[in-house]
């Protein structure tokens, strides 16, 4: 079936269900020393065991493919995307430098997607969600085990998470759809960002040619080792800057399409596996390779059962829900968070709630290595604030809940 882009057509009267406000449901208690969760004392504990007596959720899978047009991927266009360098909603209040960087390692963190996924209120017309990450395994066991911190006053994360939103009259983009031919221009020039990157806002110049601009000085640093040295001479002449990253370690950039996914409630004949390019073998030796590592009977019906929804679609990168009754798809019953372990909006104190989460088929398409110290996780659960609310920032943190298929220490 041909699958459609993930609301990169602007829908005027977005009523959909599945962008409605939600709610999560409860999870199973689970045993988890590190949380130090006490299961007698906290009734919060989501609960996964009624799953068959509840009324299913239509649920949006999220692909990956190369764009068949670049211009469909800029910022006037309101992509969903993965890989690449992001194509901010809000070009010029971008994250402040220190929300930039990776809180363990201090390197600035790296794009992994973003989902455009506006909501019916005047507020939201347009609304963005992008998730960065430290590329860095040894970061990332830090994180996990961070996260069990119970609201610290200066929580130190590898994974952040930002939402921007804007109204359908504002600065930056025309109210009227975009022409789908892409002839269409924005209404207003971004902030100029790091040559290294292409991401993060280029606040400091190079000292020599003074056209150069970066995020942090490593990857000022690391522009010059790449070659900015031989060049930077002749960038007091006629040579200009590329526009796009220099950097070569980016993730490979795709457009993220979407399905509904009962449209694959069938099992998957062998002719179907043999056709994706996650394959049922791959799946397969994935499930027998985590299975080894599960000790408890718990993770490996979690794990089983993970799986099993997951190989009616083995590509599917992305599971997002904005509905009452969503919640996210847990791969490993260990490891889960508490409905206190999801803290309140910074910004209204509202509840914050499911809205989608990433699958570790991602790093296949990114040509991850499966190596021992590789990036690696089972999920990545994103948290929104329920009411998406408005305020002065251009983008606000939301909350992100790293599930790794070890819970070993660091």
């Amino acid at each position: 079936m041909q699958k459609r882009r993930m609301s990169t057509e602007m829908e005027f009267d977005a009523n959909e269900e599945k962008l409605k406000t939600l709610c999560i449901s409860s999870l199973d208690e689970e045993e988890d020393d590190e949380a130090q969760v006490d299961e007698t004392d906290d009734p919060d504990l989501y609960n996964d065991e009624d799953d068959d007596d509840e009324e299913q959720v239509p649920v949006t899978l999220g692909f990956v493919e190369k764009p068949k047009n670049t211009w469909s991927l800029l910022r006037h266009y309101f992509p969903s995307k993965a890989g690449g360098t992001p194509a901010w909603l809000d070009p010029i209040n971008l994250p402040s430098e220190k929300s930039s960087l990776c809180d363990f390692c201090g390197e600035p963190l790296q794009f992994l997607l973003q989902v455009y996924a506006p909501l019916t209120e005047e507020s939201t017309f347009h609304r963005t969600l992008f998730v960065f990450m430290c590329p860095s395994m040894a970061c990332l066991l830090h994180d996990q085990h961070e996260q069990w911190k119970r609201h610290p006053e200066k929580p130190c994360r590898s994974v952040k998470v930002f939402r921007c939103q804007l109204p359908r009259t504002n600065s930056f983009y025309s109210s009227n759809a975009p022409s789908e031919d892409g002839t269409e221009q924005h209404l207003t020039a971004g902030a100029t960002l790091c040559n290294w990157c292409g991401t993060w806002k280029g606040d400091k110049v190079c000292s020599s040619c003074r056209k150069a601009r970066y995020c942090s000085g490593k990857h000022q640093a690391a522009h010059w080792r790449s070659g900015h040295r031989l060049g930077c001479t002749q960038l007091h002449t006629s040579l200009e800057l590329s526009e796009s990253a220099a950097s070569n370690s980016l993730w490979p950039q795709y457009v993220i399409t979407n399905e509904d996914e009962c449209e694959f409630e069938h099992e998957m004949s062998d002719s179907e596996y043999s056709n994706a390019l996650v394959s049922g073998n791959r799946v397969d030796e994935s499930v027998k390779s985590l299975m080894n590592d599960f000790a408890g009977d718990d993770d490996k019906r979690s794990w089983a059962s993970f799986q099993e929804i997951i190989s009616r679609a083995p590509e599917q990168v992305l599971r997002y829900c904005r509905s009452a009754k969503a919640k996210a798809l847990w791969p490993v019953h260990s490891g889960r968070p508490s409905r206190s372990d999801i803290p309140a909006c910074n910004y209204c104190g509202g509840t914050r709630v499911f809205e989608f989460q990433v699958l570790p088929q991602l790093l296949y398409y990114f040509g991850v290595q499966n190596d021992v110290d590789s990036l690696d996780w089972a999920t990545i659960v994103v948290y929104t604030c329920e009411g998406s609310c408005k305020g002065n920032e251009g983008y606000k943190e939301e909350f992100a809940w790293v599930q790794l298929a070890s819970q070993s220490a660091p």
